[in-house]
């Protein structure tokens, strides 16, 4: 087995809308100014360091901006719906121009075939639908994926029904060897009152992606309140895992829930932190357990972003993962993505498959060195070094977008289904 990781790849409309909900962060960069050419140039650095491990590594495309479909939806057409918007529902504006689709974490659950009872990669793309800018996600990223995975080895489900949350990969871990079934642990909200953030992921959304993909040793765990309470608006912000190796805060399940987790897979190495040496609230500051964690020839890498030796309490945590699991820990600056509130764990998708598998992925979505020169060139050619609020309203912002999507669309040889006119 290998594991395949899929980036999302920044667009030119990278801004700090605020539009998160439980996003501590993301409420804190609320309306700031941007740069979309470090945010892509960054994400582009830290893919081409994983692939430079040896890691494959491919791209999903941002999605066509701004969404004209949602802003139609919601009664903005005639001449100005760009300028209407701002003026009467500019949160509304703001869905409309997110490039919240960078964090592949949340384009999809994947089960790997080793793990799925009829043999086949699973992906179920996620509905989003606890929040209006993510909502509309699913619809592109269900044509890419059945793009990239079009051959008999994948099965690409259809999202889950609106009414039944679901954030993706986000809340979902394999733990396990490679090539051996694997613990597949789907991580909801709990089954108790939310005392300041709701829940994401519905338990019922969690059992349903596991049903079909006929998922062989399913483990079903509550997330704790307190997490989620504290800004771990996924769990992936509170715990990370790869293969025999699970990193986590104390406070990231509800009680009992990690010895269920330890009793379904003997020979997990937990690195349970406790809040003594970092504090809940500091481990959701500094993104720590939002690291990209990858084994490499049966070494664990760590890739952090670098705020986190701004954090004793952090840096004593990953010193703790070093002592236990030998990790070797690489730092990245990814502070574009982290003042959204999305750190390494989040830019990813994991999948995991054979080499059969990996070869029958289309190659247009996997990168090589010269594919990630094409696309620096692309970011520094067609993105703003600045992006604020006011940009959202101007229909010259617009068409600059637009072609740099259809740049894009040029060099990656990709056509797919969008409205990139108010009236087309």
């Amino acid at each position: 087995m290998t594991e395949l990781h899929l980036d999302g790849l920044v667009g030119p409309t990278h801004f700090y809308g605020g539009l998160g909900y439980g996003n501590l962060a993301s409420a804190r960069s609320a309306d700031s100014v941007s740069s979309p050419k470090r945010a892509a140039l960054q994400g582009l650095a830290k893919m081409r360091a994983v692939h430079a491990h040896g890691v494959p590594q491919g791209i999903l495309p941002p999605r066509p901006r701004p969404d004209w479909p949602l802003l139609s939806a919601c009664g903005f057409d005639g001449d100005t719906p760009l300028a209407s918007a701002r003026e009467d529902a500019p949160t509304i504006l703001k869905a409309a121009w997110s490039t919240s689709s960078m964090w592949t974490a949340n384009a999809a659950t994947v089960t790997a075939s080793t793990d799925a009872n009829d043999g086949r990669v699973h992906l179920t793309p996620a509905n989003l639908s606890s929040t209006l800018h993510r909502s509309t996600e699913a619809e592109h990223t269900t044509q890419m994926l059945k793009l990239a995975f079009a051959s008999d080895e994948f099965v690409v489900h259809e999202p889950l029904p609106a009414a039944l949350p679901d954030e993706g990969a986000a809340n979902h871990m394999q733990l396990g060897a490679p090539g051996e079934t694997a613990t597949t642990v789907f991580v909801h909200g709990p089954a108790v009152t939310a005392t300041r953030f709701r829940s994401r992921q519905s338990a019922d959304a969690s059992q349903a992606v596991a049903r079909r993909h006929t998922d062989r040793n399913a483990l079903f765990v509550a997330q704790s309140q307190r997490a989620i309470d504290g800004g771990a608006f996924h769990n992936d912000v509170v715990a990370v895992s790869s293969e025999r190796v699970l990193f986590c805060h104390q406070f990231a399940f509800e009680q009992g829930e990690l010895d269920r987790i330890r009793a379904a897979q003997p020979d997990l190495v937990v690195v349970e932190i406790s809040d003594d040496t970092l504090s809940l609230d500091d481990a959701v500051s500094s993104y720590v357990f939002n690291s990209e964690l990858v084994t490499v020839d049966g070494t664990l890498l760590a890739i952090v972003e670098a705020r986190v030796a701004e954090s004793k309490g952090s840096m004593e945590a990953l010193d703790q993962l070093v002592a236990a699991t030998g990790a070797t820990v690489e730092m990245f600056d990814l502070g574009q993505s982290m003042a959204n509130g999305g750190g390494p764990a989040c830019l990813r998708l994991r999948v995991p498959l054979t080499d059969e598998e990996l070869a029958a992925v289309d190659s247009r979505f996997i990168l090589d060195e010269a594919g990630f020169d094409q696309l620096e060139r692309w970011v520094n050619e067609h993105f703003r070094d600045e992006l604020s609020a006011d940009d959202l309203a101007d229909p010259a912002f617009a068409e600059e977008v637009a072609a740099a999507d259809a740049a894009l669309l040029r060099t990656l040889n990709l056509s797919y289904r969008s409205r990139a006119t108010p009236s087309s």
